[in-house]
């Protein structure tokens, strides 16, 4: 059968010449930010990672298939449409089946980078064990994912709405390396620090990159999780965001969220009770995740 897969003029340009490509995802388009602000942030998040020596490859499903690039007109499309899919690993194929458009969650860009041939991936913050996931069994398909397909993703950690000690023993038993970038705290999304170290701390891209190559060289399954820590100038302390946290898990559970609406609910709630702030900082730490991510693609491409 044959892969319903596009690429962009410019990223099949890329990888004809072996040249560095950097994945992108499109929920933080139409899942994460409000419009315009989704729009201009994947326009400066694509010039980031062109301005760091690298080729964007943002992934979405339009009209049955996949997407590796985007066109501007489609890009801003995407940003504007109503109804788009929150795509994963379980309903990727289907989306794929019945012609429709989607977005793609970090697993089913991982999995569609991968198709594509592109090994680096930058996104803002990973999926994982949601509170109270004891009771609720929820958990981010994204931990499953690092530990099968072999794409290095970069993320300022999970998002700090989770449960992340419990996300870190997932991903530990899942035998996903977790490696802090500079730091040997895991960072906690809008914060620097979640006051839980790192499992691994690498301070170079060309590390990061020789580790991806050994990984595939061992036979090791899955990726590998590089947490980059937000700029100092842009986070919001633990000591200020956790209350802000709290109050919006307690909106969601009043209000019976549940499943994928969960997380858009909550960054929604954040982004109301900051004045904004939330939303600056997730901009911030994108633009910084996607500089590494180029910064490994280019080691990656001359290793």
């Amino acid at each position: 059968m044959t892969l319903p897969l596009d690429f962009s003029p410019e990223v099949a340009a890329a990888l004809a010449e072996a040249r560095p490509v950097v994945a992108l995802e499109s929920t933080i388009i139409t899942h994460g930010m409000p419009w315009p602000q989704n729009l201009e942030t994947a326009r400066a998040v694509e010039a980031a990672v062109r301005a760091a020596g690298a080729v964007p490859a943002t992934i979405a499903v339009i009209e049955g298939r996949i997407h590796a690039g985007l066109t501007g007109d489609q890009l801003t499309a995407l940003a504007q449409a109503k109804a788009v899919r929150k795509l994963s690993r379980t309903d990727l194929a289907a989306c794929l089946a019945t012609g429709g458009t989607g977005a793609t969650t970090v697993a089913a860009t991982m999995i569609c980078a991968h198709l594509a041939g592109i090994a680096v991936f930058a996104t803002g913050g990973i999926g994982g064990v949601h509170r109270g996931a004891e009771l609720s069994f929820d958990i981010s398909a994204d931990l499953g994912e690092l530990a099968r397909t072999p794409v290095t993703v970069v993320a300022a950690g999970a998002k700090a709405i989770l449960d992340l000690a419990k996300t870190l023993e997932v991903l530990e038993t899942l035998g996903v390396p977790v490696i802090g970038y500079h730091s040997d705290d895991f960072p906690a999304f809008w914060s620097r620090r979640s006051g839980l170290p790192a499992p691994l701390r690498m301070d170079s891209a060309a590390e990061i990159a020789r580790a991806h190559r050994l990984r595939g060289a061992l036979g090791l399954a899955g990726g590998q999780l590089i947490a980059n820590p937000i700029p100092p100038e842009a986070e919001i302390p633990r000591d200020e965001i956790d209350p802000i946290i709290a109050a919006a898990l307690s909106d969601a559970a009043r209000a019976g969220v549940a499943g994928k609406s969960v997380t858009p609910f909550l960054l929604q709630r954040i982004f109301e009770r900051t004045g904004g702030r939330s939303l600056e900082a997730n901009i911030a730490l994108v633009l910084n995740n996607a500089r590494l991510a180029a910064a490994i693609a280019r080691h990656l491409c001359n290793s």
